[in-house]
């Protein structure tokens, strides 16, 4: 398909979490959602959070996306 062809594309939400980094909890979301859905094309930030533990260091960064595929 030429991009000057019209495509059509569905979002889905999920959440990624990383006791790293947001980018983890980012490439871990696409990592999980390519096993189960094709054509993956982008992803939109919705939000961004994370855990604090007692001694108040981050333990966890959670990422709400949106990720969109291409229909067929």
């Amino acid at each position: 398909m030429s991009y000057g062809e019209s495509r059509i594309y569905k979002k889905v939400e999920i959440i990624g979490t990383s006791a790293e980094s947001v980018e983890g909890a980012i490439q871990g979301a696409v990592d999980r959602a390519k096993e189960s859905l094709e054509k993956l094309s982008w992803f939109e930030v919705q939000e961004m959070r994370g855990h604090i533990d007692d001694d108040g260091k981050v333990s966890e960064y959670q990422v709400v996306l949106k990720i969109a595929f291409e229909l067929s």
